[in-house]
């Protein structure tokens, strides 16, 4: 199922904002624009990464947003989901998507960059900044996981949570993959892009959950700003962000966990401030 083929879209559409009203024309490509440094006058360029089962498409309407303030923003499609899903096997671990950005930064040649990262790619936007910090100048976390070295993802996850991905991967993704949730769970009730997500989403590779994240301490001398969603999932999210260096006062996005689909601009207008803009 394409994008054209969710309810709302059709000839004329942007379907590379995904489906609903005002998304105005031209669609633009799942990954962003083209990998150039540098941005508008004034702006940091943005790396857009995305969280667990989902791939770059999720970034499309917070990518338009940031292109009509004249920013320069691309997004990364993980190793194994989404856009990538094709290249999904038991060795896709934590680092592998680690390596997916930095390959990013220097395949771009970005320096001083907002690197953003949506849930569980708060690990991955923060290991990847303190393996190149020469390239980031802003971390951006929106309703993210974090922690110190050594940690994992489930580590750090209430064990509830910990126990549901290891469940779901055991009962129906053959012990590696987890099955991605419904819509409704990460806060996405709209008909038309709750279709969107149901078509896009993609089972996420159970082993990046498990893996510590591997830190020097450069990370936390790049600024960092970290923003929850009002309508949370049950997860320690402010918790997590109010541990970071810096972040004394997150920024509370309206709606559910996927903020970049349910409250685009709010998303958009939180990622500018990080930028400078």
């Amino acid at each position: 199922m394409s994008d054209r083929d969710v309810p709302g879209t059709g000839p004329g559409t942007d379907t590379g904002t995904g489906p609903g009203p005002g998304t105005g024309s031209g669609a633009a490509p799942a990954t962003g624009a083209d990998p150039r440094p540098g941005a508008g006058p004034g702006h940091r360029p943005v790396v857009l990464v995305p969280g667990a089962w989902h791939g770059a498409w999720c970034w499309r309407r917070v990518e338009r947003g940031l292109r009509a303030a004249g920013v320069d923003v691309t997004s990364v499609a993980l190793t194994g989901v989404g856009e990538r899903a094709h290249l999904a096997s038991p060795q896709v671990g934590l680092r592998t998507h680690v390596d997916d950005v930095v390959a990013h930064l220097a395949a771009a040649d970005l320096t001083d960059a907002v690197l953003v990262g949506h849930s569980y790619s708060g690990l991955v936007v923060r290991e990847a900044a303190d393996r190149e910090p020469e390239r980031v100048g802003v971390v951006a976390l929106v309703d993210a996981w974090v922690g110190p070295d050594g940690s994992s993802l489930l580590a750090i996850a209430p064990a509830w949570f910990g126990d549901a991905l290891t469940a779901s991967a055991a009962a129906e993704g053959y012990g590696w993959l987890v099955p991605p949730p419904t819509p409704e769970l990460v806060g996405v009730t709209d008909p038309d892009d709750a279709a969107w997500l149901t078509a896009h989403l993609t089972p996420h590779p159970y082993r990046t959950f498990t893996d510590a994240t591997r830190l020097t301490g450069a990370v936390e001398r790049i600024p960092h700003r970290a923003a929850v969603c009002a309508e949370g999932l049950g997860l320690p999210f402010a918790d997590l962000a109010a541990t970071v260096a810096g972040v004394t006062d997150p920024v509370t996005l309206p709606g559910g966990h996927d903020a970049m689909v349910v409250a685009p601009d709010a998303v958009t207008e939180f990622v500018l401030a990080a930028a400078g803009c």
